[in-house]
């Protein structure tokens, strides 16, 4: 056992390729990602021969519409046969096929309830139909709705075309009634959606937690920790996070906007604050073990063709704003309220400006924060994630903001990229876009800002406290998964540039990505958040809210991020670079 201990302790040896879980998760995390590339690319779905008649059916409506707007800038209108177009290429989809279903449906987490929680784990098919008997009707109201708006689409078009689409008064008639259509499209599928399939996903829920368990288990054994005691603990800590999917389903909970984080981080403090975590689940808390893969998971979802898409406007909001906020906060919490801790001033600072939990895990290894500063900073993050999803949409509205300007500003804002996407699609199709964007071009900066913090921590903070730090420190500090997160969005970005854009989405984005890692990262975040709740004591945190502090620092530095993101945000879209958003 001292054997091990020494070479545990030994930084920079070839054996901390297998014995830190930093690398684990990068092994592990591509292995994911391999496998998935290995089921798609040799299962590729039927219908991309038509890219090219659709590609041209776009090409042709942009020529046929382009015109000069109130400004004299050349434009186009977004016509229904464009937007028909578009659809047709995104309905050929990877993840459609009857062995991805399969695949989606063993990763399923619990269903939608509202009475009965029994409901999320089996739903037999006459309680279906009952469901379908109340839902289909509005189904029905909503697919003759589309019907409806997308014949006053094609009117108000038709009347725009009749004026060579020079008239600007008829085109934005057009465009307001094409964009009717297109949030009644969007109705409609979420209709559809509700409409209930019988099914029973205990056996693969269990299932599940039998393969994660071997998954992660193998790790634990490699870097010399006990296999046995982690398994054993492992069905308690997935337990929770199968328990904080079911509460998120139920449908009052899901209309407030109280996901499945919060839920797995309150049951499993209930838990370790009044009957305590068992000693014996305890060995299963591995929380940074966790969601380290799901990061290196995330990077593949972080694509360097949806940056180059909003182009110049984004990385300024994103790289510009992100940073300053962080820097600003930091020194606000140092200078102005006399945070005692710097590494959760510094957790706090990064979690809320750069992108929630990811970037919290990162800087935290990177300062070597202790376990609960990282389990308060995520906590605050999810409570004020919540309440931002649900008030910045609703505001958006009641002042008129441009939902392209308020997608913007929410995905420069709000932490969780979840929350960002849900928030953005209670707005419009456009919103949703410019926000999730945005968001994916901020998670760039996650390995960016681990890297600078563990620069100015090791030369300025240590030193300043009278530490020794050598020439290696740096590298010693810095999160190493963040290579994984880098190395997966740079090969995953060359693999859709080597694809091309419509089979890169048909394959990669809604096949090895969306039909794949994106579900085992939802889950490994989930064991994470249970993982932390789990091993989260009231008595550890107390504290640190001494005066409320953490608090202080968190809401005044959101209330920057806010204000500049939306300056920012105006002056690039508006002022600028008027010409992207004409072109998104």
């Amino acid at each position: 056992m001292s054997d091990v201990v020494v070479i545990e302790e030994k930084e920079g040896s070839i054996s901390e390729l297998w014995l830190k879980e930093d690398y684990w998760s990068i092994w592990l995390g591509f292995i994911i990602l391999i496998v998935g590339c290995c089921i798609y690319f040799n299962n590729q779905p039927a219908g991309m021969d038509s890219f090219a008649d659709q590609n041209a059916i776009i090409a042709e409506e942009e020529v046929r519409t382009s015109h000069l707007d109130e400004k004299d800038a050349p434009t186009f209108l977004k016509t229904v046969e464009y937007y028909q177009a578009i659809d047709e290429k995104k309905s050929v989809k990877a993840s459609s096929q009857g062995f991805a279903k399969k695949i989606s449906g063993f990763f399923a987490k619990p269903g939608a309830w509202t009475n009965n929680p029994i409901d999320s784990f089996y739903l037999s098919q006459a309680k279906a139909d009952m469901r379908n008997e109340k839902r289909r009707p509005a189904y029905e109201a909503a697919k003759a709705k589309t019907n409806e708006q997308e014949v006053n689409a094609l009117m108000a078009q038709e009347e725009a075309a009749e004026a060579s689409f020079q008239n600007l008064a008829l085109n934005k008639q057009a465009e307001l009634a094409i964009g009717e259509w297109r949030k009644a499209v969007r109705s409609e599928a979420s209709a559809k959606k509700k409409l209930a399939k019988p099914y029973n996903k205990l056996p693969n829920l269990i299932g599940l937690c039998i393969v994660f368990s071997i998954f992660f288990g193998i790790g634990m054994q490699v870097m010399k920790k006990e296999f046995v005691p982690f398994v054993k603990g492992f069905w308690f800590v997935f337990m929770f996070a199968m328990l904080a999917y079911t509460f998120a389903a139920q449908s009052f909970m899901k209309s407030l906007g109280i996901d499945s984080a919060i839920w797995a981080i309150f049951l499993g403090m209930l838990v370790a604050n009044t009957i305590g975590t068992p000693s014996w689940a305890k060995p299963a808390l591995m929380v940074e073990y966790f969601i380290k893969t799901g990061l290196v998971l995330l990077g593949a979802e972080i694509l360097f063709n949806k940056i180059v898409a909003i182009g110049l406007p984004g990385i300024f909001i994103a790289w510009v704003v992100t940073p300053t906020v962080l820097i600003c906060t930091y020194i606000f919490g140092q200078k102005v309220i006399k945070m005692p801790s710097k590494t959760l001033n510094m957790v706090i600072s990064a979690d809320m400006s750069v992108c929630g939990t990811s970037a919290a895990i990162a800087v935290a290894a990177a300062c070597r924060a202790k376990k609960e500063e990282l389990t308060l900073s995520i906590g605050l993050s999810l409570v004020f994630t919540s309440i931002m999803m649900i008030a910045m949409p609703a505001f958006i509205k009641a002042v008129g903001m441009p939902y392209a300007l308020g997608g913007a500003w929410m995905g420069g804002t709000i932490d969780a990229t979840g929350a960002v996407a849900a928030a953005g699609a209670f707005l419009s199709e456009e919103a949703l876009y410019v926000a999730a964007t945005i968001k994916m071009i901020q998670n760039v900066l996650i390995g960016v800002i681990a890297f600078g913090v563990a620069v100015y921590w090791s030369t300025r903070v240590d030193v300043a406290e009278g530490r020794t730090v050598g020439a290696m420190e740096i590298w010693y500090r810095f999160p190493k998964f963040v290579l994984g997160f880098l190395a997966a969005s740079i090969i995953f970005s060359l693999l859709i540039a080597n694809f091309g854009a419509d089979k890169g989405y048909s394959v990669i984005e809604q096949g090895v990505i969306g039909g794949w890692s994106k579900l085992f990262r939802g889950w490994f975040f989930a064991l994470s958040f249970a993982a932390i709740g789990l091993a989260t004591n009231f008595r550890e945190l107390a504290h640190h809210f001494k005066g409320g502090k953490p608090f202080i620092l968190y809401a005044c530095g959101q209330t920057l991020n806010l204000t500049l993101t939306l300056i920012m945000a105006y002056i690039m879209f508006y002022v600028v670079f008027p010409d992207v958003l004409a072109q998104l």
